[in-house]
């Protein structure tokens, strides 16, 4: 399964970003399933929300529910990356989280905010 991060899904839906229309043939490409958390549905909903834009199909999208599991990682994710000296948001630990407990590969184009996790599990998607 590829996790789908918020700012890949802004790029998909972006009218003319080619950076968006490769992002959606190299997940076309995978033959996987997608699907997005809870805390990229809001996030995505917020800016729709805030910006009065037109809603675009993101509802059909399969979501990933965060649960007391991924509290639980989602909580040691913050604590060790910020012991390591690096900020991390709180809402990147929660999709790692969600992400790594579904077994899935992450796909973002913010890799800096994640490479510490990996260390914890997670998978990028190429």
């Amino acid at each position: 399964m590829i996790v789908i991060d918020t700012d890949v899904l802004i790029e998909i839906f972006e009218k003319q970003s080619e950076k968006g229309d490769e992002a959606l043939r190299k997940i076309a490409e995978a033959g996987e399933d997608i699907g997005i958390t809870t805390i990229t549905l809001h996030e995505v909903l917020y800016g729709i929300y805030k910006y009065a834009k037109e809603a675009q199909n993101i509802l059909g999208l399969p979501v990933l529910e965060y649960t007391k599991a991924d509290s639980v990682l989602s909580a040691a994710l913050e604590f060790e990356t910020e012991g390591r000296g690096r900020r991390v948001r709180r809402t990147d630990t929660m999709i790692a989280a969600i992400t790594i407990n579904n077994k899935g590969k992450l796909y973002t184009f913010d890799r800096d905010h994640f490479k510490d996790m990996q260390r914890n599990g997670l998978e990028l998607f190429n």
